[in-house]
């Protein structure tokens, strides 16, 4: 098992990582845990919060392969570190770039439908509240506050699969994009947001010298790279 996990490995994304993210994604978007069993329309997490960053020029993004799994020499994506160095450019693309082709594939009169008729399509009919939640705010995104972006126009978002968990490759990953953001943007800081139900995370983000943002929603926490404990 020794040899299995120091041959897992960091590289960048390519855009063929798009599906593996978004697997990622929808596997751990419950609190830490696997959303499944709350979606029909399983893509809807991954088209909000990992997708985007693979294929929007604002972004940053890497994966951690297992070179064990998967086709052979190819590797299968078990966890990612991806975010943005610009996150108003990022959220402006994401509305004009990204989201308009999945808006209508799911548009809004079907989150708010109360009757499904013959007219709606298969893939429409049987959506769950938490796809309906995300249908909503796909049409209606959440934007950073003035304030997190004022502690630092980079944000990150972080997922492992869980067998791959309190390996240390969670913080290899973050230590990644702290070394791109500070050698190749020019930056000091980052922050995120996190599930305030997470606790594991919270710990998680704390040993390596995230702290609570002053006047920011509950569950941001921001790094300043002088604190990075590697």
């Amino acid at each position: 098992m020794a040899n299995i996990k120091s041959a897992l490995f960091i590289r960048p994304t390519t855009s063929a990582d798009s599906p593996a993210v978004s697997r990622i994604c929808l596997l751990t978007a419950d609190a830490g845990v696997s959303a499944e069993s709350l979606h029909e329309a399983g893509e809807l997490p991954g088209l909000m919060y990992s997708e985007p960053y693979v294929h929007l020029p604002e972004c940053y993004a890497f994966v951690l392969v297992d070179p064990t799994l998967g086709k052979e020499g190819e590797g299968e994506v078990v966890g990612y570190v991806l975010g943005s160095f610009d996150t108003r450019g990022f959220e402006q693309s994401r509305l004009t770039k990204w989201f308009p082709p999945y808006c209508k594939k799911y548009p809004l009169s079907a989150a708010d439908a109360q009757v499904v008729t013959e007219d709606t399509p298969a893939y429409l009919r049987i959506l769950t509240p938490q796809d309906k939640h995300y249908i909503r705010t796909i049409h209606n995104p959440q934007i950073a506050t003035a304030t997190q972006v004022a502690f630092s126009p980079a944000h990150l978002h972080i997922n492992i699969l869980p067998q791959y968990q309190h390996q240390g490759w969670g913080r290899r990953l973050v230590g990644q994009a702290v070394k791109y953001l500070k050698e190749e943007k020019g930056l000091d800081r980052l922050w995120l947001g996190m599930d305030p139900r997470n606790t594991n995370a919270k710990k998680f983000y704390a040993r390596l010298g995230f702290k609570e943002i002053p006047n920011t929603p509950v569950g941001t926490v921001g790094l300043k790279f002088e604190d990075w404990r590697d």
